[in-house]
């Protein structure tokens, strides 16, 4: 069965509007593109590689640890039972500002893990990230670990997750109460008029403002590099010479980045619908706005194929023209949806639909979702989709991840866009690259303009010079993470191998694919990499 390890939480995607584009969803059929684990479907040929960006490499720490850092490598954890069945958590004790420990105040970042069930013959702690970033890895070990992980790999590893700092149990930031995140997610995020405009500039002003007034000092510290360093002290306190880490989407940044400063202390990677930490922002937003454009026109032509698809029966330029058409009706005309506080607006309608690219199983929510609303008026469908998607629960609550996602985003990397007119000067490239939903890719990358700190990250390239093997996946039609971007981490790292899966969806491990299970099994393992650029 396909699990719910990208699927039962919010994940990875880059864009930093209101929609912070991540996703889940769960698969119960076998993929019929999935051959054996002899990989080489040939049902598509993968693409060449693309060109790499110039950026500078990341330079690994020192291999001794300093003083100042010694006490938090060398703490005891008391663990204590929690959450599902068989696990534990417990508080890691970082410093906040690593580049002043000893003197910066300390965090404390929550920890959970299920115990190998053979620990005669245990390899180690795996670590694992579902992405975001902001998903919370520690929900992730507890819901999806049995059935991600098959018997053998449980066997003879620690499940671990840990929340990243500023997501999920551990600091989480904080930036915007129920109410005030329902008007946020109402905004406009397609402009089309000076007003509109300032109407959108205002909101993410307010957005961001709360995130400062309610987060302090913590938004300053929520680097992907900050949680890499984090990882490594949970490294250390587990007894473990190597980190063993199996990561997804955004989670394959934080790997790679922790494979860069510690390559020396990097054992058995997984990295699943990679990231190319090379991009700048500009890149990875028009760029993903191609991968869902990719993973609609997916969609559009199985929607084609059933007499009852709302976007009729046509190619995909005339689904997405269909689909557009939608969109500008709803933004003229919010439709009901039961409830009066909350139509189904444009925006709202973008996000449903976004939300169900991430996973075939989706497809047939969303065909039902955009046929009531379509046919019927209806808009609560696709907005129960769309609030899966930004995790608000029925009672108006929203979860981290919408608020951790920008702030370690806006961190990491200087914004695309810095104003409007930069926007607009953008906008065609967007829309070459993305049609569907292009503009509204172009309009979110202003959130990181109005963010209250300075970005302290920038695109580098991961050499992780002496790593072992790391396996990183990429899937042909991803909507969040394009291909490309998995053959480009997997080249940039010296020791990257890349393993190709010809399908759909978000991510290819757990349950898409039995060859990609295999391999990735095979390697966890038993130390086994599959040959250089195989096609499951």
């Amino acid at each position: 069965m396909r699990t719910a390890r990208r699927f039962t939480v919010a994940l990875a995607a880059l864009t930093t509007s209101a929609l912070v584009l991540s996703g889940c969803s769960s698969d119960d059929r076998p993929d019929e593109r999935s051959p054996n684990a002899s990989g080489d479907s040939g049902s598509e040929s993968p693409p060449p590689p693309p060109d790499a960006p110039d950026a500078p490499a990341l330079e690994p720490l020192p291999e001794e640890i300093p003083a100042a850092l010694q006490p938090y490598y060398q703490q005891e954890l008391n663990w204590t039972s929690c959450g599902a069945s068989g696990f534990q958590c417990a508080a890691l004790t970082v410093p906040l500002d690593y580049d002043n420990a000893g003197t910066s105040p300390d965090i404390q970042l929550t920890v959970t893990r299920s115990r190998a069930t053979d620990p005669d013959e245990r390899i180690g702690a795996l670590l694992m990230n579902p992405g975001g970033p902001g998903a919370s890895a520690v929900d992730f070990a507890q819901s999806s670990s049995s059935f991600l992980f098959p018997q053998d790999v449980r066997a003879r590893y620690d499940m671990v997750g840990l929340d990243p700092r500023g997501t999920g149990s551990s600091e989480p930031v904080e930036c915007l109460g129920g109410e005030e995140m329902d008007a946020y997610t109402l905004t406009d995020r397609t402009p089309d008029s000076d007003a509109e405009i300032e109407e959108l500039l205002a909101a993410m002003d307010e957005f961001a403002q709360g995130c400062e007034e309610r987060s302090g000092e913590l938004l300053s510290h929520i680097s992907t590099i900050e949680s890499a360093r984090d990882m490594d002290v949970l490294r250390a306190v587990l007894g473990d010479e190597r980190l063993h880490y199996v990561g997804f989407s955004y989670g394959t940044k934080l790997g790679a980045v922790y494979a860069g400063l510690f390559p020396q202390r990097t054992g058995r990677l997984v990295l699943d619908a990679a990231m190319d930490p090379r991009l700048p922002t500009l890149n990875t937003d028009r760029e993903q706005a191609g991968g869902f454009e990719t993973a609609f026109r997916s969609f559009a032509e199985d929607c084609a194929s059933n007499d009852d698809c709302p976007l009729g029966s046509g190619d995909a330029d005339s689904a997405s023209a269909a689909l557009l058409d939608f969109f500008g009706a709803v933004d003229a005309e919010p439709l009901p949806s039961g409830d009066p506080d909350r139509p189904l607006t444009e925006s709202l309608a973008t996000t449903g639909v976004s939300y169900a690219l991430y996973a075939e199983d989706l497809w047939p929510s969303l065909r039902d979702a955009l046929t009531a609303a379509i046919d019927e008026g209806d808009g609560a469908p696709l907005l129960d989709l769309a609030d899966s998607y930004n995790e608000r629960d029925p009672g108006g609550t929203y979860g981290t991840t919408m608020f951790a996602f920008p702030a370690i985003s806006c961190l990491d990397s200087p914004a695309g866009n810095a104003d409007p007119d930069a926007v607009r000067a953008a906008l065609a490239s967007y829309e070459e690259a993305s049609p569907t939903f292009g503009r509204d890719f172009a309009w979110a990358t202003l959130l990181c303009a109005a963010w209250p700190v300075e970005p302290t990250g920038h695109p580098v390239s991961i050499p992780a010079t002496g790593a072992t093997d790391i396996l990183v996946i990429g899937t042909l039609r991803d909507p969040a993470t394009p291909y490309a971007w998995a053959q480009g981490l997997a080249d940039q790292l010296e020791t990257g191998i890349l393993l190709t899966y010809d399908g759909d969806g978000h991510g290819a491990y757990g349950g898409a694919s039995d060859c990609v299970d295999s391999a990735v099994n095979d390697y966890l393992l038993d130390n086994v990499s599959p040959e250089q650029n195989t096609t499951c």
